[in-house]
């Protein structure tokens, strides 16, 4: 199986577009492949999405778009279940302190830099290809780390000094939610906490990556230099393009 050095791309700051993938139907990966995006954000955390699903959509996403998958929990047996697939990275949601970073870390790298479990899977070309993969898969899988609780912009000075963290995704709306601000992502204080994620993680050189919803909403961020972009999803791509072409059809018709 190809594999893209997502992790070299993100430690060089390149500008990183990519898009979740939140829907169960290969067909959905296999036509957003078609738009140049640099990345997909597949999301085993929320939604409907086993790991069935996650083999259709890897697959179906070929060997041009990496993906990197987020697991229900950072947790050993999602971790490596899902690079076994063959996902390019993983994403880590609610890792609220640099020792449950460090332990992420290491179920994302095999021995002797950390304790990734070793197995057989599509990433192994099911077999035919494991020494190849294993060689190369400690360089080049992305390991990338959700702030998005206020317990983790409070020890945010320590976790940047994990080694093997690649990229810190700020989850703007579970950040607000642990603020006892739900979806205000606006607010003052919300706004004064990712800044002081987005300085320390600066100083230390320490890429950074965003989700929005919208490109008014993202564009602020990569101007301050974040280079890791979540451009809304699947469904906010299909509902919007057929709310805009049906009212564009209705005003034609008037």
């Amino acid at each position: 199986m190809k594999m893209h050095n997502l992790r070299q791309r993100l430690r060089d700051h390149e500008l990183l577009m990519g898009t979740m993938i939140t829907l169960s139907s290969p067909a959905v990966a296999e036509m957003l492949s078609q738009m140049d995006f640099d990345w997909f954000f597949v999301d085993g955390e929320h939604g409907p999405l086993e790991t069935t699903d996650m083999m259709g959509i890897l697959q179906a996403a070929g060997p041009d778009v990496p993906c990197i998958v987020r697991v229900p929990v950072a947790d050993e047996v999602w971790i490596k279940k899902f690079l076994d697939c063959g996902a390019s990275g993983i994403i880590a949601p609610q890792v609220n302190s640099p020792e449950q970073a460090a332990q992420v870390v290491s179920w994302t790298r095999y021995a002797p830099e950390g304790s990734r479990g070793v197995g057989l899977g599509r990433a192994h070309g099911y077999g035919l290809s494991f020494g190849e993969y294993v060689e190369r898969a400690n360089d080049e899988i992305a390991c990338v780390i959700q702030v998005e609780h206020i317990d983790a912009v409070n020890c945010i000075e320590e976790t940047v000094k994990v080694p093997g963290i690649d990229c810190i995704l700020l989850g703007p709306y579970d950040l607000s939610a642990s603020m006892g601000k739900m979806g205000q992502v606006q607010d003052a204080d919300v706004v004064a906490a990712i800044e002081h994620v987005t300085k320390v993680c600066q100083a230390a050189g320490m890429p950074l990556g965003y989700f929005g919803v919208s490109a008014a909403d993202i564009k602020p961020y990569v101007d301050q230099g974040y280079t890791l972009v979540v451009a809304a999803t699947d469904t906010i791509f299909l509902a919007s393009g057929a709310r805009h072409f049906l009212r564009q059809l209705k005003q034609e018709s008037d």
